[in-house]
């Protein structure tokens, strides 16, 4: 048998679109970056770009389960000394509303140029509303 190399510009790629409303974030992060880095095509090779384009919309009305509105951490650093910034979920749901669900699709992704890349396939929205209606996305259910 052969390996069948693909080249990444013969792969059809779609769009599809996740509401978010009342589900909870860490399924919703998997199922998106699961088909951002087309883990469900045949065609899946690892160091490639084959994954769909994901919209998830509604992220606004995620759910965590247990305490982790009080008790889940996020960290960024400002780059100075001592800058490290900490902020629980509920504070930063409420001043980002989609940051949360951004930071976990992201995390799930490879590091390295081909996870900034698949990044840039992956648009979140707060709201109910997308500006990706010409590329007819297809809703998925979780």
């Amino acid at each position: 048998m052969k390996t069948i190399f693909v080249k990444p510009a013969l792969v059809e790629r779609k769009w599809f679109v996740i509401d978010a409303e009342g589900k909870v974030l860490g399924r919703i992060a998997a199922k998106a970056a699961s088909i951002v880095r087309g883990k469900e095509k045949a065609v899946f090779a690892p160091h490639l770009e084959v994954g769909d384009f994901v919209v998830v919309v509604n992220a606004d009305k995620l759910v965590v389960t247990g305490r982790k509105v009080q008790d889940k951490l996020y960290h960024h650093h400002t780059g100075y000394i001592g800058g490290l910034k900490t902020v629980n979920y509920e504070k930063l749901a409420a001043r980002h509303p989609a940051a949360p669900l951004e930071q976990a699709i992201k995390g799930m992704l490879p590091k390295g140029p081909l996870g900034r890349k698949l990044w840039k396939n992956v648009k979140v929205y707060a709201g109910a509303e997308h500006p990706h209606g010409a590329q007819n996305p297809q809703a998925i259910e979780l």
